[in-house]
Formats: C-alpha cells, structure tokens, sequence
C-alpha cells in the first residue's frame, strides 16, 4: 500500500505546523519539515521539541529562503533528501504547505496512489503553453537574477536591463526542454531519487536554474519530464487551488467542506487560519475511515465562469471567495476618517511613535501612499480598491501584528462598510475639522472642480456646495451609527479630545493626551 512522505516548506505558525505534522502521520504517513533559515529559532525549537521523538518526523537542512529564488528548490530537495533517507518505505512524496490540508481520507488517498502507477506534476511548455498569464517570460531564463525581486526590487530590474543592454542573453542548457508548472506535486520514490541523481550529475543544469527567477515553478516540472517517460507523467497537481484575477490564491471558509470534498483532488489550498471548524472536521477526515463521496470537481469550472461573467460585466452578485475573503477575526483595524488628509497623517504619524502601531495613510484613496510589496495588488488605486480586504490581511502578514491603523477619506464610505462587514475588529476615529473659504477654494483647485485662473464668482458658486458636500459625507458615516466610532475636533481643546483617543485606540489616557497635543496637529 502506499506510503506518503510529505515534504513540508514552512516559515512561521510553529503551533499549526505541529498540528498539521501531527494530523498528517496520524494515518501512518510520514513527513519531512523544512523550516525556513531566516525564522525564529525559538519558532523552530517549539516544532522541534514537540516533534522530535515522533518516528514519522524528521527534519530537513535548513536554509534562508526566499520567494523567486532558488532557495526555494534548495530547501526543498533538502527535504527530499531528509525524507529519502529516513523513510525507506515510502512510495509517494506529496509537497505541501502550512495552508495545505487533506480533502479526502488517507484511506482513499493510499487506494487513489496505488492505482495510478504516474507522477502528478504541471508540465506545460514554458515557450508554448500561455501558462504565464503576466509580466516577464522568457527573460525568467534568458538572464541571470542575482538579487531577489521583492527584497532589492532595484538592484533585480537595475541588473536585468543592463544584461539585456549589453547581450548578455544566455542559452537553455543542452538537451533540456524547459518545463513550467505549479510546485504542488506527487512524486513517486522512484522519480524522486532520479530527480536527486539528475541534480549530481548535471552541475551545469543546476548552476543554470539557480539564476533563473521562480525556479520552483520550472525546476522539478522540467527534471521530471527529462527523466520520466511522457506517459508516467500527469500533467496536474493533486492539489486543489484556485487564483483570483491579480494572482491571489482563493482562499476557503467553514461553510465550504463539501464543496472541497467533491473535488477531484487529494489537498486543498489556502485554508484559512480562521477557519477553525473546517480545519477541525478536515483533520478528522483524514485520520478517520472511508466516507461517501459526491466527487463533482466543478471547481475550477464554476471559478472560471463566474470570473468570464464579472469580466463581461454579468456579474450580480458578489463571488463566494469574495464574499468569504476575511481580514482576520483576531485582527483590528483602526481607521482615521478625515477630509484634511495632512491632519490624519500627522496624528497616525504621532500613534505610531507613542502607541507603537503601524499604520499606512491613505492608501485606499492616494496612488502614491508607501507600501510594502504585495505582489502587485498594491500597484494601483483600482487594484487596491478591488481587493481591500486581500491587501489588508497582506499588510497585517508582512507587518507580523493584529493592529493596523489606515487613514480614509469620509467620501469612501464602501470602504469603511466592508470593513465593518468583516470578521475583524473595525474601529472608526473620525477627526471632524473646519473648513474656512480659504482652504474650500484650495480643495476645489486640487480636485479640478475650479483653475487657478477661475473667477471669483465661481468660486463663490462652488465653495457652499463643497461645505454642504463634506457636512454630508461626515453625516452619511454617523446614520450608520456603527459600533467603535469616535469622534475629535479641532474646536475642541486637546484636553477634550483624550478620552476619544484612548478608548478609539485602547491605549492609556497619558499617551492619548501625548497624541492629543502633537503639535501644529490641525494646523493647515
């Protein structure tokens, strides 16, 4: 029968690493971790203490990684190697990760591996397939990445332009097709240990792969083919996932277990970390006995269509992973509304140095607001504006914190209501401030209602309109009556204003008061 070495990448979460390392050999699987070099010590000292006399558990050398690097492939054929060594009877190795969790029984995936004698791999042409949807292709090989894209996003773009400036273009090692193709595979021992072979005996194929950028995604799909007959190889991942329009995996909620179980696959990914109950009855399937099964794997079909209708403008109701896309239950966001977007930022600036929260301006109504690298969604207003919560949950991934503070425009009220529909903790200060003429005309400059050059009646035309426009705006919030809301002004004294902050953002009266007296706070 079967036997499934897992080969587990991971970098943070030690507690569901231990619980997915724990449901995985529970079914007598085994599994071989590798644990980010550049993370906590202290993370992989608790996985390793909790699993270290557990015989289905071994670890993998370790390495820093990073994403688009080859790191990636090292890290993995570092667990390959760990796994190869320390579990001799093992039939299949399954690549997975810490959002990876079982949608069928071990039982139907040990008779599912016996009766299909083949390797589960994407393959498709790099060249020919339209696998790459996006941004660059060939020049992935054709050049030499030395720096990591998202970490040295300068050095990356700086170095390939001067390659291609100077011809420095680079052919496919010899007698290598190059092959392209999700890193979510299951491999049988056999091709695992070619694989390992082929990596000591081709220096030159390895040497070429490791300046190659995203080599996880071309670097076992290539071997594979190269060394496996055409015919034992499916070009598939047994791994069920799906991408939104900008490249951001889907991600799956309590309400959606039998809809992953009629899947067509073995695993699924991401599985929320929220998602307590699914995880929960998931983990039981897998180390429970056989169950009925309505396999209907329509899927990735249903995710198509909906995504063709939205596209075509059909689209009338929000998609399920949409609607299901969640910031975070145990998260809280703190959210400064005010029109005078210099007097937000002065006070989100004075939090973050008191409070010690960190916040990003106006990044849901200014393009130029500074942000980290999300993999593109942060590109755009539009973008960001599509997948609010998706840039959210980001921000709070790459900051490592439950509490986020953004400022918002009053105007972007469907900002402020799909946050409040969310499973986190939304809170609202808003800052209300006077508007004399003088700054209203200002504003109507900005925005293009009036020129420089406009007369002075009309601007005396236009400047009550845009009084009554923000008197609006600032009453739209308030007939919400949403919970968490608070309120400052600059007509009050700082004095006034303290017990506003403290309770808006759960810090001691002293800091409030700190932030409450930051200088020149509503000076225009």
């Amino acid at each position: 029968m079967a036997k499934i070495a897992y080969i587990l990448l991971c970098h943070k979460d030690p507690e569901a690493i231990i619980r997915q390392a724990e449901g995985l050999t529970s079914a007598g699987d085994c599994i071989a971790i590798h644990f980010d070099a550049s993370a906590s010590a202290a993370d992989f000292k608790e996985i390793t203490d909790a699993l270290g006399d557990n015989p289905n558990v071994t670890f993998a050398k370790r390495v820093k990684c990073g994403w688009g690097e080859w790191s990636l492939v090292q890290g993995s054929l570092n667990a390959m190697i760990a796994a190869d060594a320390a579990f001799p009877d093992a039939t299949h190795f399954y690549m997975v990760s810490g959002d990876c969790m079982a949608i069928k029984p071990a039982s139907y995936a040990h008779r599912f591996l016996d009766e299909h004698d083949v390797d589960f791999i994407e393959c498709n042409d790099f060249f020919e397939s339209d696998w790459i949807k996006t941004g660059m292709k060939e020049d992935r090989l054709h050049y030499r990445h030395f720096f990591n894209e998202r970490k040295s996003k300068a050095l990356f773009y700086n170095s390939y332009r001067l390659q291609k400036t100077l011809g420095l273009k680079r052919d496919v090692p010899k007698g290598i097709e190059i092959k392209i193709g999700s890193q979510w595979w299951c491999l049988r021992r056999r091709t695992v240990e070619a694989v390992l072979r082929f990596v000591n005996e081709r220096a030159d194929v390895v040497r070429f792969f490791k300046t190659t950028w995203i080599p996880d995604e071309t670097f076992f799909q290539t071997a594979v083919l190269h060394l496996v007959p055409k015919q034992e190889v499916v070009n598939r991942t047994l791994t069920f996932l799906m991408f939104s329009d900008y490249g951001m995996p889907v991600t799956f909620f309590n309400d959606q277990y039998d809809f992953l179980l009629s899947q067509d696959s073995l695993f699924a990914r991401k599985i929320s970390p929220d998602a307590l109950d699914l995880k929960e009855k998931l983990g039981q399937l897998y180390a429970g006995g056989d169950v009925e099964l309505n396999i209907t794997d329509e899927g990735r079909t249903l995710y198509k269509f909906l995504t063709t209708r939205g596209r075509e403008g059909r689209r009338f109701a929000t998609r399920f992973w949409e609607r299901e896309s969640t910031i975070g239950r145990e998260r809280e966001l703190l959210v400064l509304v005010c029109k005078k977007w210099h007097v937000a930022k002065r006070l989100l600036e004075s939090a973050e140095q008191v409070a010690g929260v960190r916040g990003f301006a106006y990044l849901f109504d200014e393009q130029d607001t500074a942000l980290p690298d999300l993999g593109g969604i942060e590109k755009t207003l539009d973008k960001r504006a599509r997948h609010r919560r998706a840039v959210m949950r980001l921000l709070f991934e790459q900051a490592a914190t439950n509490r986020l503070m953004i400022c918002a425009d009053p105007a972007n009220i469907a900002l402020l209501d799909d946050f409040y529909s969310d499973r986190c903790t939304t809170r609202v200060l808003e800052i209300a401030c006077s508007f004399d003429d003088e700054y209203l005309r200002g504003h109507a400059i900005r925005t293009g209602l009036a020129a420089h050059s406009s007369s002075e009646d009309t601007l005396k035309r236009i400047i009550p309109t845009i009084r009554m426009d923000f008197s609006y705006e600032s009453n739209a919030i308030r007939d919400r009556n949403y919970p968490h809301f608070y309120s400052i002004s600059d007509r009050n004294e700082p004095e006034d204003n303290i017990m506003q902050i403290s309770t808006f953002m759960d810090i001691t009266e002293d800091k409030a008061r700190e932030i409450a007296h930051t200088p020149y706070l509503f000076a225009d």
